[in-house]
C-alpha cells in the first residue's frame, strides 16, 4: 500500500486574522480622513484608530500609505461595481424602456444605497469624493479608476453613450466631467451633514441630484459651445 505523502500545502491559520486586520485599517484610515482629510492624518493615527497594538502593522500589510488607499479604493469599488450591476440587472428583468433618468440613477444610486446601509461606505464617500472633484486630469477617468469602473460601468458608460446622441464624442465627455465632479461634491458634503440619512430629506436630496445630471446631459448643445468645439 503507497505511503500517503503529506501535503505540501499547509493551511494558513493567520489568513482570516490577517485580513480581519487590512479591514481593520482600511476603515480606520477611512474615518480619520473623512474627519481630518487626508493630509492630517498619519500612519500612527491610523494604527491607533484600527485598535494594532504592532506600530509597523500598516506597513507590514500594505507597505506605506498609498498601498494602503490603493487596497481601500479596490475593495469599495468592488462594492459599488456589484451593486451597480445589481441594478442594472434588474432595470433589464423589467423589460421597460431605458430612461436617461433610469442612466442617471445609476451614476449615483449604487454609492448612495451602499452609504445609506453601512456608514463606513459614507466615510469612504465623505473622504475620498472631492478627490474626484479636485482631479487635475478627467473626473471621468479619476472616477472609473477609484469605483465606477469594472464591467457594469463600462456597460452604464455605453448605455449613457446612445442615450445622448446630441452631442459629440467631445461634448459628451465634458459634459460626463462635469456630471461626475457634480454627483461626487454633493454626495461628499451631503453626507457631513447630521443625520443625512434621516427621513424625506434624503430622497430629497437624491432626486435632486439626479434631476441636476438629467438635465445638465440633456441639455441641447448652444451655437456658442458648437463655435468654439470648432476651434478646439
Amino acid at each position: 500500500m503507497p505511503t500517503k505523502q503529506p501535503s505540501s500545502r499547509t493551511p494558513n491559520s493567520r489568513q482570516p486574522r490577517s485580513e480581519t486586520t487590512q479591514i481593520a485599517l482600511m476603515e480606520a484610515a477611512e474615518k480619520l480622513i473623512a474627519q481630518h482629510g487626508a493630509h492630517h492624518v498619519t500612519l500612527k493615527d491610523i494604527v491607533i484608530e484600527a485598535d494594532q497594538k504592532n506600530p509597523s502593522a500598516l506597513q507590514y500589510h500594505f507597505k506605506n500609505l498609498q498601498g494602503l488607499l490603493d487596497a481601500i479604493h479596490t475593495r469599495r469599488a468592488k462594492q459599488t461595481q456589484i451593486k451597480r450591476a445589481e441594478m442594472i440587472a434588474e432595470l433589464e428583468r423589467s423589460k421597460r424602456a431605458v430612461k436617461l433618468r433610469d442612466l442617471c440613477e445609476l451614476m449615483i444610486m449604487p454609492s448612495f444605497l451602499l452609504a445609506r446601509s453601512d456608514i463606513k461606505h459614507r466615510n469612504y464617500v465623505m473622504g475620498f469624493s472631492f478627490d474626484i472633484v479636485t482631479s487635475r486630469d478627467s473626473a471621468l477617468d479619476r472616477a472609473n479608476r477609484i469605483g465606477g469602473g469594472g464591467e457594469s460601468g463600462a456597460q452604464l458608460g455605453a448605455l449613457l453613450r446612445d442615450a445622448l446622441p446630441h452631442l459629440s464624442d467631445k461634448t459628451y465627455r465634458a459634459r460626463m466631467d462635469l456630471a461626475v465632479r457634480t454627483c461626487s461634491a454633493a454626495m461628499g458634503s451631503y453626507f457631513q451633514q447630521k443625520a443625512p440619512m434621516n427621513g424625506p430629506r434624503a430622497e430629497f436630496f437624491l432626486t435632486s441630484v439626479i434631476d441636476s445630471l438629467e438635465g445638465m446631459l440633456s441639455a441641447p448643445v448652444s451655437k456658442q459651445t458648437k463655435d468654439i468645439l470648432k476651434q478646439l
